[in-house]
């Protein structure tokens, strides 16, 4: 049997470096080739043996070598932010030419309900990437990703140092998902052997209020921290204060509104079904990470 390519686009960010290391760490016959606008930066993975080529989703006459000969392929929802239909073209660019180069599974990092209605500013680009693939040949597999718990880390250190967690998500909750746990699920759903159609949730172990997250902040560093809930026009009013973009302002207070909505609160079993591990809690996650919350 000839042994598997697989094959990561965007190599070159958090999530898509982390899958292709994970991928590294257990013996396998599958070749591993990661794709990149910037292949040089990817000089220490191909002296692990990984083959590095240059992709850009914007130029698709540069997708047909870079997707050559692959059998799975992980694709990583790119960067673009607050620029019209370039994001969701790049991705179909993407669906298009794995479809037109063979590519027999598709695995792509989605988010969680991106179905019309919700009030994150990022769903179209997802749901328009999934009804993509469902338009394609292709098998794949749509991992629609919680929020991260990483991003805790940006916004609690301000909060343990004032004393209040301000947000806009009412007592809504939210599954948070590390980034290590989504490219752990990344990585297996790659690696595996499955094959049809499937939609999975992945999410932490379980939802949690703003409020339990002061909470938890307050326990880690000894310092009172309680949560305030603002309306969405007081956070916006106030993200835009420190000097955030707009489409930055949109997108955070976006997430709140969705929390307070319920959009993000469903669990899932998915990082421990596909990985074996369950998933880390957000407490775990920031005892991990206490010296980054200023105790």
């Amino acid at each position: 049997m000839t042994p598997s390519t697989l094959i990561v686009t965007g190599a070159g960010g958090h999530l898509g470096r982390r899958v292709v290391e994970l991928l590294l760490e257990k013996p396998t016959s599958a070749r591993i080739v990661a794709t990149t606008r910037s292949p040089e930066k990817l000089a220490d993975l191909a002296a692990r043996g990984v083959e590095v080529r240059a992709a850009d989703f914007d130029k698709p006459e540069t997708l047909a070598a870079a997707f050559a000969g692959g059998d799975r392929l992980l694709l990583i929802s790119t960067d673009v932010v607050g620029q019209g239909d370039r994001r969701l073209n790049q991705h179909r660019n993407a669906v298009a030419a794995a479809q037109a180069a063979g590519v027999k599974h598709v695995i792509y990092t989605s988010l969680i309900r991106p179905e019309p209605g919700t009030p994150i500013t990022l769903a179209p680009d997802h749901h328009g990437t999934e009804q993509a693939l469902a338009a394609s040949t292709l098998d794949w597999t749509v991992l629609r990703n919680n929020v991260y718990t990483d991003g805790l880390l940006g916004s609690l250190p301000r909060a343990v140092a004032s004393g209040q967690l301000m947000a806009a998500a009412a007592d809504g909750r939210a599954a948070y998902v590390t980034r290590d746990d989504c490219a752990r699920v990344a990585a297996a759903a790659l690696a595996s052997a499955n094959t049809g159609r499937s939609t999975l949730d992945i999410t932490g172990p379980a939802a949690v209020s703003q409020a339990e997250i002061a909470a938890i902040a307050s326990e880690l560093t000894g310092k009172p921290v309680v949560y305030v809930p603002v309306p969405a026009e007081g956070l916006a009013a106030g993200l835009a204060q420190a000097g955030l973009p707009g489409f930055v302002v949109d997108l955070v207070v976006s997430f709140d509104v969705a929390i307070a909505q319920g959009y993000l609160e469903s669990v899932s079993t998915s990082v421990a079904d596909l990985t074996g591990t369950p998933a880390q809690s957000v407490r775990e996650f920031l005892t991990a990470n206490r010296a980054a919350l200023g105790a």
